[in-house]
């Protein structure tokens, strides 16, 4: 599998003193899939801001769903967001959606 490297943009530095990345920068580093290897499943993460909101809606645009909801946690500096998507394979979905599952269930 080939796979382009992003580097950290964001340029915090260490605002801890310790010598280790800043949070922001760890994020921002990620490994992406190259364009003709579309993963099924991602896990989109980052600072909630904009730019997270903007990936997530590229993915949806580029014709990945939402997959279970958005999850956040505070690293001590700022609120971390995660959004899981998937991909179809074909339009006979074999992740069931949400509202087949709720369907089955009454």
């Amino acid at each position: 599998m080939s796979t382009l490297t992003t580097p950290a943009t964001s340029g915090s530095g260490d605002p801890t003193g310790t010598g280790a990345p800043a949070a922001a920068d760890v994020l921002a580093d990620e490994t992406v899939p190259a364009p003709e290897e579309r993963l099924r499943y991602r896990l989109l993460t980052g600072p909630d801001d904009r730019a997270f909101c903007e990936r997530v809606s590229a993915a949806l645009a580029d014709g990945y769903r939402l997959h279970g909801n958005p999850t956040v946690t505070f690293n001590g500096v700022r609120v971390i967001a995660a959004q899981a998507v998937v991909l179809d394979s074909s339009p006979e979905s074999t992740v069931p959606s949400w509202s087949a599952v709720t369907e089955a269930q009454s």
